[in-house]
């Protein structure tokens, strides 16, 4: 059994099953070079949301990570809001999605797909 990786409050970390998701993505891709991740203001509820889209050029500005050899690219002022963040996947039933694991969130609106931070 490995021993668990100690959480890294100025990090940013995918699950094996998000990076199994993300690379299985990609594979269909073939001009990608990775994911970026953002947060955004939220249209119609309070607070922001997340993004992610595939990228094919990394900006000077961002901040990358590697995760298992897939490029994580997150600008800096969206990483102010993802700092210590752990993207996972989960399947429950035949749902299947994308979760965010943020030590920042304060509140999350009730249709879920919306955010606060202090």
């Amino acid at each position: 059994m490995s021993q668990p990786k100690s959480f890294d409050p100025n990090g940013f970390s995918l699950s094996t099953a998000a990076v199994k998701h993300f690379k299985d993505s990609l594979s269909l891709e073939k001009t990608v070079r990775g994911i970026r991740f953002s947060v955004e203001e939220a249209s119609g509820c309070s607070g922001y949301t997340y993004a992610m889209d595939f990228i094919t050029d990394i900006q000077d500005e961002d901040l990358v990570f590697n995760c298992e050899d897939l490029q994580i690219c997150i600008d800096p002022q969206s990483f102010t809001y993802l700092k210590g963040t752990t993207v996972d996947f989960v399947t429950e039933g035949v749902n299947e999605e994308v979760k965010f694991l943020n030590p920042n969130v304060k509140a999350v609106c009730g249709c879920g797909e919306s955010f606060e931070i202090d």
